[in-house]
């Protein structure tokens, strides 16, 4: 039997290996590395800035989260399961008060009396007197102060390695009775932190 030269080329195909075809598997999703706030428990703080204020603002964080014990504060960013970033904002200003209080008392008396006599001839004969009293009182009191008031406002957020903002908050404070305003935002700041840690995550919408 003569085989045409289609035939052939089709006997030889057929004899050669299949070549193992891999199916298109689709892109694989990008899986996220980055915790989310309940998973917290490392954080690198930020520098908040190379003025004086900022370096104490980012001072006073660092101690607030440590003495929390909720938090472990690295200076190893690559470790840290969240960086914290903020800004800080410090005023001072001076208000005066002035008080005054007078009481001033016033007070004159006065009387006269004459008589006069005469007969004629040209005898004239008479007498006088006259009681003059007074009193005078004043008494003023006067007062002044100068009042400094300090003024504290910081802004922060926590970010994760993914480099998502995962919680944020503004505190501000005019000074607290036993503490400094910078001192009292570091304070508030923390607390809201593990306020919010505590709060019941919501269940994702289908």
């Amino acid at each position: 039997m003569r085989l045409t030269a289609i035939t052939l080329l089709l006997l030889v195909g057929s004899a050669l290996p299949q070549a193992t075809q891999s199916p298109q598997n689709p892109c694989p999703m990008a899986v996220s590395s980055g915790k989310a706030l309940s998973q917290i428990k490392r954080i690198y703080v930020e520098s908040f800035g190379d003025d004086p204020v900022s370096k104490d603002m980012e001072a006073m964080v660092v101690d607030s989260l440590t003495n929390s014990k909720a938090f472990t504060v690295t200076e190893n960013r690559d470790k840290a399961d969240a960086i914290l970033k903020g800004s800080t904002l410090e005023k001072t200003s001076q208000e005066a008060h002035s008080y005054s209080d007078g009481t001033a008392v016033g007070t004159v008396h006065g009387s006269s009396f004459a008589n006069l006599y005469g007969t004629v001839p040209g005898t004239v004969s008479g007498s006088s007197s006259a009681v003059v009293s007074g009193t005078h009182m004043a008494d003023a009191t006067s007062t002044s102060s100068v009042t400094t008031a300090n003024d504290a406002r910081a802004s922060v957020r926590l970010v994760n390695s993914d480099g998502d903002v995962i919680w944020t908050t503004t505190q501000e404070s005019k000074g607290a009775k036993y503490k400094g305003a910078s001192a009292d935002v570091a304070s508030k700041i923390v607390k809201q932190l593990i306020w919010d840690l505590a709060k019941p995550v919501a269940a994702p919408t289908k």
